[in-house]
């Protein structure tokens, strides 16, 4: 678009002329109509002379002042620069440019009069100066434009013609490879069966993974054990997200005769690595981190973040005893090497937690014979009825506080993480940066933010409860002193986390029950560590009954705007645990203020994967418990957040789908660290 003198101009040529021919004919009927008519006439041509010569004016002093500032010597020389330039009026109007950018830009136009910003288009000729200098697209060109201030009225800018380079850029970064570690998740359950079944379903789910290679022209290569590589290059990975990842579904939709379960796959992607090396191991980070996710899903990796897709399936149950053998034969000689160990689990500590500690506490300090002590604040746990048991009953001091562990920690002092992998989620952190040799005994779904510098890391995302697992390693570090008492500790954080071995249960977990009620576990103790108060019981009612469907998940929120009940946490858990007894609810999500934070406590039947709904509120979880606290937002602001991630396309018949835009998007509430909420 040009300056406005030269806009209006061929319009006020045309009126003139027009109005002289109606003049023309008016002369002959009425002289008073022809007098005004030629005034008419007379003042536009007026009006265009006068704009073309301001205009001529703006040209010549802008341009000889710039002259000055270059030097007439230089300006010279600009005229026949074999790079396009051009000189810009104060309006960011053309009112010089050499010979080159006439021919190259303006296909060989007058341009004198054009705004330059029709020439560097997606910028700002301010953009420019103030950048130094930025990338600009022109017909089939690419061009570096380089620009600078002459003096308050011109500016000057240089077009770079460096397509060549740009062009040679791109494609080698589009060809950089992009390493996928494949692996086939449920193979064991496949090997169980006829030889026949699985060497069908091996060369069918290989067949799917290889299509799927050639589909991206990817090198495809068949390892050992189930687990493939295929590389493919930069230049795809859009096409496969947009593709979403279809290979997951087209494997779990093999037709299969006389089989439980459908095969799945998990897929871990490297990609913007500096050497081949790397971004294999990228890619192999990323693959445990989909396992460790409960697999069937996707894990891309670079080097500052982590992206998921996929993971609505609930993880499979891997029996393998040979490696719980192992970890606890690990584990035993880091026990034997320490002169203390501590036993801590998360902040805000549940049954299964305590539990955990018990169990190992048992073994540790009695068979053993190690100082060992396990962890809580006791004013800001949940399991304040096993902690009691324990201690009024089975008359055992086992407890400490964080301070008097701050104390006890030597370069000696073992710390054994429980029910918990993430560092931010600790009972005290403090406690866990002092200590130098840690071990993590965790079921929880992998997260990005992990401990990293542990010893032994023992985490079975398939397993129910951090209890089983425990109830698992104790039999081959040391059970003879195990009592009754703790026997029932164990065997309430299991029922806690498979809510009376509803969910999530597999045949490891009745066995492991089935261990402990072999050893005196009582379930009417058990049951007991459940009960509450009438003013709970009132609680959780209202809460219930004030809940409302949205997609076929049930929400509820306190009433009261600071509830100051203190149980509260155990109170939302039972409700939300409730709410999915409702006919056609898939998931359930309680909401209640907790000082000065809004907290979740989610739940599901399996349906729908409620972890990746609270990762998109900064909380976390497993797939079908999770919670999440949010600060500095209203019970009406969170509630409207959850019901737009409920009633968006993201929730379908088989969960929820994670797409993980969050980099890109602004969040309007501050992302906390995770609360991962507990029931009785």
């Amino acid at each position: 678009m040009k300056r406005k003198v030269w806009t209006v101009t061929p319009f006020f040529i045309v009126y003139a002329v027009g109005i002289l021919a109606m003049a023309g004919f008016s002369y002959r009927w009425n002289m008073y109509v022809f007098t005004i008519e030629m005034l008419i006439a007379v003042l536009s041509i007026f009006i265009v002379i006068i704009g073309v010569i301001r205009f001529q004016y703006h040209i010549q002093s802008t341009l000889r002042q710039s002259i000055e500032k270059i030097g007439s010597d230089k300006f010279d020389y600009l005229e026949n620069f074999n790079i396009p330039v051009a000189i810009t009026g104060e309006k960011d109007d053309i009112i010089w440019s050499n010979r080159c950018f006439s021919t190259v830009l303006c296909g060989g136009k007058e341009c004198s009069g054009d705004l330059v910003n029709r020439y560097i288009p997606n910028t700002t000729p301010q953009h420019i100066i103030e950048s130094n200098g930025a990338d600009v697209v022109y017909g089939e060109k690419r061009y570096t434009v380089v620009g600078y201030k002459l003096h308050e009225k011109s500016s000057v800018f240089y077009f770079i013609d460096d397509t060549y380079y740009k062009d040679t850029t791109d494609e080698y970064m589009n060809s950089r490879p992009v390493i996928a570690t494949v692996e086939f998740d449920n193979v064991e359950e496949f090997e169980k069966d006829d030889d026949r079944q699985q060497a069908y379903v091996m060369v069918n789910v290989e067949n799917v993974i290889q299509k799927w290679a050639m589909k991206f022209n990817g090198l495809y290569k068949k390892l050992y054990n189930g687990k493939y590589m295929i590389i493919f290059e930069e230049r795809v990975l859009d096409a496969l997200t947009e593709d979403d990842f279809n290979v997951l579904k087209e494997v779990k939709q093999i037709p299969l005769e006389n089989v439980l379960c459908s095969p799945t796959i998990s897929i871990g992607i490297g990609r913007c690595a500096e050497t081949f090396k790397q971004c294999e191991l990228w890619s192999r980070n990323a693959l445990d981190m989909s396992l460790g996710r409960g697999g069937d899903q996707v894990t891309i990796k670079t080097k500052d973040q982590y992206r998921f897709y996929g993971g609505v399936s609930q993880g499979f149950e891997k029996i393998d005893k040979v490696r719980t053998r192992v970890i606890a034969s690990s584990l035993v000689q880091h026990i034997r090497a320490s002169d203390h160990i501590l036993i801590m689990g998360h902040h805000n500590s549940d049954i299964d937690c305590i539990g955990t500690g018990i169990g190992l506490w048992s073994s540790i300090s009695k068979d053993m014979k190690k100082s060992a002590k396990v962890v809580v604040r006791k004013d800001k746990t949940v399991a304040e009825s096993l902690i009691r048991f324990m201690e009024e009953i089975a008359g055992e001091d086992m407890f400490i506080e964080p301070s008097e562990a701050l104390d006890m920690i030597t370069e000696k002092t073992l710390l054994i993480v429980v029910d918990t992998h993430s560092p931010n989620f600790l009972e005290d952190p403090l406690v866990y940066e002092k200590a130098s040799r840690i071990v993590v005994i965790d079921h929880h779904r992998m997260m990005v933010n992990h401990i990293s510098n542990a010893i032994v890391f023992f985490h079975e995302p398939s397993a129910s409860s951090a209890s089983e697992m425990t109830t698992e390693l104790i039999q081959y570090m040391g059970d003879k002193n195990l009592t009754p008492y703790e026997a029932a500790a164990l065997l309430a954080g299991i029922t806690l986390d498979t809510k009376n071995f509803v969910l999530r249960t597999g045949v490891r977990t009745f066995e492991a029950a089935a261990y402990l009620r072999q050893r005196g576990a009582d379930t009417v103790e058990v049951k007991r560590l459940f009960s509450n108060s009438l003013d709970n019981y009132k609680a959780k009612f209202r809460l219930v009954s004030g809940a409302e469907i949205f997609n076929n998940c049930a929400l509820a929120c306190s009433e009261d705007e600071d509830d100051g009940d203190e149980d509260i946490i155990v109170t939302a858990a039972q409700a939300a645990d409730d709410l999915l007894s409702i006919s056609n609810v898939t998931a359930s999500f309680v909401m209640y203020k907790k000082g000065d934070s809004i907290r979740i406590s989610a739940r599901s039947l399996g349906d729908v994967n409620v972890q990746l709904v609270m990762e998109k509120m900064g909380g976390g979880g497993h797939h079908s418990m999770a919670g999440a606290q949010l600060n500095g937002v209203t019970m009406e602001q969170a509630r409207a957040m959850l019901i737009d991630i409920i009633e968006s396309n993201e929730i379908k018949s088989d969960g929820f789908l994670e797409n993980d835009e969050d980099e890109e998007e602004e969040k309007t509430f501050s992302q906390t660290e995770r609360k991962r909420l507990t029931s009785g």
